[in-house]
């Protein structure tokens, strides 16, 4: 039986602004192959930028394939490899002070898309010369740009919702 094809996927997230006009860039690697990626919204997190930069990667792919995802993202190379997204999907999208997991409905759809492939995930400092992550971030930063980005519809829902609470007093 041939084995899955290998291949890296290195992204990268950020907004002008926390929150803010965001976007996400992507390379993805198969050999002598090579496919970059970017997209952005108008209002949303660094963090969903980074978890949008590995999904869109990943639903890239066209079979199962064994991926190295390469993040300069703590948040997202460390709950991965450390098991903390699967132990907040385990405790119904609860952390350990039993609070809602911020960004779940990224969380569930990587979960799924790692359930499709074999994923193993580094961490690469960011803006360090790594050029791979280099571009990545020109091909984000670019997107944040765009003209007409769409709405990050799950962010702003909630986003907007909590600040209506907030600016009328609401308990939240």
């Amino acid at each position: 039986m041939k084995s899955p094809p290998q291949v890296v996927i290195y992204t990268d997230g950020g907004c002008s602004g926390n929150p803010g006009p965001g976007g996400y860039g992507i390379v993805l690697v198969n050999g002598d192959h090579r496919k970059e990626m970017s997209g952005g919204f108008r209002l949303t997190t660094n963090n969903r930028m980074e978890l949008m930069a590995v999904i869109t990667g990943l639903k890239a792919l066209k079979r199962k394939c064994r991926v190295r995802i390469v993040t300069d993202s703590q948040y997202v190379a460390e709950s991965m490899t450390k098991g903390w997204a699967a132990r907040w999907r385990a405790n119904s999208w609860k952390n350990k002070r039993k609070e809602q997991v911020l960004n779940r409905d990224l969380w569930e759809e990587l979960l799924m898309l790692c359930e499709e492939h074999e994923v193993s995930f580094s961490w690469v400092r960011g803006h360090d010369g790594h050029a791979e992550n280099e571009r990545c971030d020109e091909l984000a930063v670019g997107a944040t740009r765009q003209p007409g980005l769409p709405a990050d519809e799950p962010y702003e829902l909630c986003h907007c919702k909590k600040k209506y609470k907030e600016i009328f007093h609401l308990k939240v």
